[in-house]
Order: structure tokens, then C-alpha cells, then sequence
């Protein structure tokens, strides 16, 4: 009697490398948040409109990277498509530490300086305009090389889930290479600060970026595609392939040809996640570009503070409720017998609810700063949660040959969103604080955030609706 063979597990490490990928790209992200309000704006005369700006620049341009990466992944393959991602962006996050440097050359022409004869030369210059200018200039220049590459990492993420996960398993795998974004930020307030306090924001910037170099010696080792990788075998191959997606089906040596941004923007399913990215992702930039700064604004808790480094930790503790988010719907499908799209719509409709808890943040702050510290992590949570579905649910409607395009279609639309909540933040909590504005009980920067936090709220359900009625119930997608 021939002995079958138990299927390998290696999908698993391949979701362990992206997870890993996901955790270096937010720890990168999070570093100017955590350093800008207590480090770098009394270095560099900043005002919060100033660094609404960066986070702004940062925002739309990581979105048209996303959009050009699924292209470019698409083309070039996963393996080598993520090494050039990873690379740039990890150039972009060291470069950051030089941005105090660059500024004294350009304000004084004295360019082969260390960091700290930098900020001394940075302290003596009389016109602060000038500082600023420069300064932001320079960050933003250092944010865009960031964003270049960062923009590649779900698309490249999702490309590899797709090549090695059924569709059944793909919300999970999702959301679980998917909560690195929350490991990174959850390690990022921890271990930041502490840098930045102890040897300059420079070194925190440094120690952070070189992650990915490390991380970009495992990739070249350890990632195949399933039909090449020796460490796959026959039936974990055959279980990857069990779906084998429509219109993914090439014979002999023949690639897929490419699917153009213009084919996929004739379906609806593509406008319904360019809506559902639309409307969400900019709640999940804001806090976390933001919260650091709302703690310290509101509250007079530093990021460097003890106090505050574990009010953000706990945050993203929180957070890490969202790996329901890829249980929930095969919960849904397995057990109850819906169909995938369905269950995955009901599980989001149920993630649409709880950033609604984020209106109550402000007003219960009253009482205790943790309160808003539990309601947004909740919410956090639930974004994360939806996230993960949107992201699956572009592999159940398009073939592989579009997965990357399209996943960048509604990056775009998702950084777009993200520019403008970014950007309005910065401009309105200026306006607050300068005039004293006074809406709903609230006065100042309070009642600033109190208006960004109710429109973060409805964001999902507003979103949801949108979608649910563009496509109502599951239509593959052929091209």
C-alpha cells in the first residue's frame, strides 16, 4: 500500500517573512511620529500644519506608488518586485537622519558637519522662516523616497499570499502577515523614543531603517514560488492549487498578459474597493501619524515620556484583536455554509460598527486619558479587521494577473483619502488652537480633534453601503 505524504507547510513561512516585511514598513513610518512633536519641531520651529504637510506628502505619494508597484510587481515577479520595494524604502528611512545636516549646509554652506554641530548651527540662525522652510523641504524629500518604496509592500505582500494560499485561506493568512502593521506599531512606541532620547533622533531613524537590509538577506534565500520552491511538496502544491483562479490558466511557457489600469477601472468590483480604501484608510493614517500628537497636545503626555510610551503601546495591544478579522469569515463560510464574498461582506458590516465608539473618545477623555487610549484601539482594531477583508477580496474577485494592479488601484484611492485627513488635521488643529474654537463643548485643539474624530467614525459604515450596493453579491471577474 503506497504511503501518502503530509503536505508541507512552508506557506506558513512565507507568511512569516511577510509579516516580518509588514512590521519593518510601519516601525519605518511610525519613527517621525513618535520623534517630530518632542524632538524634531523645537529643533526645527515646526507647527502642527507643518508636519500635516509631510504626513500629507508622504500620503499621496505612497498611494501613486502603490498604484505604479502593482504594475511594476505585476511585471517583474514577487521575489524581485519586494527586494526593490523593500530597498528603497529602507534608503528613505535612514536618509531621514541626514535632513538635520542637509538643513545647515543650506542654510549656511557648511555641509561636512556631525549631527550634533548641525543642530547647533540649526539654533544660531535668527531666521526661523528659513528653518522651516528648509527643514520641511528636506523631510518631505526623505518622506517621498520613503514612500516609493513602501508603497510596494502590499501589493507585493498580496501577490505572495495569492501565489501561496487556497481562498480560503486568505483572509486569514492576510491578517496575520496584516497585523504586522500593528506589531510595528506596537513596538515602534517602545523602542523609538528611548533611542531618540538616548542618542539623538538621528540614531532612531538609522537603527530602524537598516531592519529591512537584514530582512532583504532572507527574502533572497527563502522566497519561491510554490511549483519552484524544493521545500514544497507534491500536496502542498496540490493544496495551494485547489482554486486554481479564473483566467489564471496558461499553457506551455506563455505569461498572463498584464491587465491594464484602464480594464480594471470598467468594473464595479474595482470602484467598490477604491470606495472602501477611500473612505477607511485615512482613519488608520490618522491615528498613526496623530495619536502621539494628541496625547501630547491634550494630555502633556510625551511619546518619551513612561507614561506615554504605554498608552501608545496599549493602543496597539488592543489592536491586535484584528486577527478575528481573517478568522471571522471562514467562521462564516465553514461553518455556517455562506458563500465567501457574503461572509466576508457580513463580517466587515460587523467591523463597520466599532469606530463608532470613536466618538466617544474625546468627551469620556474628560475623565481619564485611557479611555481614549481603549475606545480608538478598539477601533484601531476594527480597522485593521477591515483591512484584511478588502485586501482578500480583491483575490476573490480578479484573476492573479490583476491581483497587484488593482490592489494599487485602491492604494491610490486609499492615500488620496489619506492626504486629505492629513492635511486637513494639520490646518485645523493650527486654526483651533490659534482662535480658541469652541464646537460641541470643546474648546481649542480639543475641539479639533472631537469634528476629525466624528468623521472617522461613520467613515465605515458610509463605506460598506457604497460597496454593498455597487456589487451586492459575489461576480467573478474575467478578463
Amino acid at each position: 500500500m503506497s504511503q501518502v505524504n503530509q503536505p508541507t507547510k512552508y506557506r506558513w513561512t512565507v507568511c512569516a517573512l511577510l509579516f516580518f516585511a509588514t512590521t519593518i514598513n510601519y516601525l519605518d513610518r511610525q519613527v517621525l511620529s513618535l520623534t517630530w512633536k518632542d524632538f524634531i519641531a523645537p529643533e526645527f520651529h515646526w507647527t502642527n500644519n507643518d508636519y500635516g504637510n509631510v504626513a500629507a506628502i508622504f500620503a499621496i505619494v505612497y498611494a501613486i506608488s502603490m498604484l505604479l508597484s502593482g504594475r511594476f510587481i505585476d511585471w517583474l515577479g514577487t521575489k524581485k518586485g519586494y527586494m526593490w520595494a523593500i530597498a528603497i524604502w529602507s534608503i528613505g528611512a535612514v536618509l531621514h537622519a541626514f535632513c538635520g545636516m542637509i538643513t545647515s549646509g543650506m542654510l549656511t554652506g557648511q555641509w561636512l558637519v556631525t549631527f550634533g554641530e548641525a543642530k547647533e548651527i540649526i539654533a544660531g540662525v535668527e531666521d526661523v522662516s528659513r528653518v522651516v522652510s528648509i527643514s520641511v523641504t528636506v523631510f518631505i524629500f526623505a518622506r517621498i523616497v520613503l514612500a516609493l518604496g513602501e508603497g510596494g509592500n502590499f501589493p507585493a505582500a498580496m501577490k505572495a499570499c495569492v501565489e501561496y494560499f487556497p481562498k480560503k485561506d486568505r483572509a486569514f493568512s492576510t491578517s496575520i502577515f496584516n497585523s504586522g502593521a500593528t506589531i510595528g506599531a506596537l513596538l515602534a512606541p517602545l523602542t523609538i523614543p528611548a533611542i531618540a532620547a538616548r542618542y539623538g533622533w538621528e540614531l532612531s531613524f538609522i537603527i530602524i531603517g537598516a531592519l529591512g537590509f537584514v530582512w532583504m538577506g532572507f527574502w533572497q534565500f527563502m522566497y519561491k514560488k510554490p511549483e519552484e520552491n524544493p521545500k514544497v511538496n507534491a500536496e502542498e502544491l496540490a493544496y495551494i492549487k485547489q482554486d486554481l483562479d479564473h483566467g489564471d490558466i496558461v499553457t506551455g511557457d506563455t505569461k498572463p498578459a498584464r491587465v491594464s489600469i484602464l480594464t480594471c477601472l470598467k468594473f464595479k468590483q474595482t470602484w467598490a474597493l477604491i470606495f472602501g480604501k477611500f473612505l477607511t484608510d485615512g482613519v488608520w493614517w490618522f491615528l498613526l501619524f496623530w495619536f502621539p500628537a494628541y496625547l501630547s497636545s491634550v494630555y502633556d503626555i510625551k511619546s518619551s515620556d513612561f507614561e506615554g510610551q504605554i498608552a501608545i503601546f496599549v493602543l496597539y495591544a488592543i489592536t491586535m484583536l484584528s486577527i478575528i478579522g481573517g478568522w471571522l469569515p471562514t467562521y462564516f463560510v465553514e461553518k455556517l455554509g455562506m458563500e465567501v464574498y457574503a461572509g466576508r461582506m457580513k463580517a466587515m458590516l460587523i467591523f463597520a460598527f466599532f469606530p463608532l465608539l470613536i466618538l466617544f473618545a474625546q468627551p469620556m477623555g474628560e475623565y481619564s486619558y485611557w479611555w481614549p487610549v481603549i475606545l480608538i484601539g478598539i477601533a484601531a482594531a476594527a480597522h485593521q479587521s477591515w483591512s484584511a477583508n478588502i485586501f482578500s477580496s480583491v483575490g476573490d474577485m480578479f484573476p492573479k494577473k490583476a491581483i497587484a494592479t488593482v490592489t494599487g488601484i485602491a492604494g491610490l484611492a486609499g492615500g488620496i483619502g489619506s492626504f486629505l485627513i492629513n492635511k486637513i488635521s494639520g490646518m485645523l488643529f493650527d486654526h483651533a488652537e490659534q482662535t480658541n474654537m469652541k464646537f460641541m463643548g470643546f474648546e481649542g485643539i480639543e475641539s479639533g480633534y472631537f469634528i476629525i474624530f466624528a468623521t472617522c467614525s461613520i467613515a465605515y459604515l458610509l463605506a460598506w453601503i457604497i460597496m454593498k450596493t455597487l456589487v451586492p453579491r459575489m461576480k467573478l471577474v474575467h478578463i
